[in-house]
């Protein structure tokens, strides 16, 4: 019996009552740390686009609606109520929106400090190991050019 990988990473658990398709819940068990984390980061991109998509497609409607031109009273209503509603769902984008970057925020607020740390000085770390390589080979060009030296014979 295989064991359950040991991860830092909080999962959801099932209630009992939950209807959650077992294949999945297995899937998400065996994956690393790292591949949890992709995993819920593209769930969030997706959620992220799609309410951007609404909220475009909404604007693209309304001044598609907004045309002036000989209309009849029925047009003019149903035109009123295609822009009711294309605004009503475009609110509830960005109402989503602004639910999700509050989550975002709970969870930058609320995340292991310590890793962020350690994450932000390994990359100044590998940075500052690039810069100094690259003085160097700068510092190496530049003697080649102001110290030529000529081939012997």
């Amino acid at each position: 019996m295989s064991e359950i990988p040991q991860t830092d990473v909080s999962r959801p658990s099932a209630l009992p009552t939950a209807k959650l398709s077992r294949g999945n819940a297995q899937a998400s068990i065996d994956q690393s740390s790292s591949e949890y984390l992709d995993t819920i980061e593209e769930e969030w991109n997706k959620r992220v686009d799609m309410e951007v998509e609404t909220l475009v497609d909404g604007m693209v409607d309304l001044v598609s609606l907004a045309s002036i031109g000989d209309k009849d009273k029925f047009r003019i209503a149903q035109e009123s109520f295609q822009a009711q509603s294309r605004a009503e769902s475009m609110v509830r984008a960005a109402n989503s929106l602004l639910s999700i970057t509050h989550s975002m925020k709970l969870l930058l607020l609320l995340s292991d400090e310590a890793q962020l740390a350690h994450r932000r000085d390994a990359e100044l770390k590998v940075v500052q190991e690039e810069k100094n390589e690259a003085r160097q080979k700068v510092a190496e060009l530049l003697d080649q050019i102001l110290h030529p030296t000529l081939p012997t014979e």
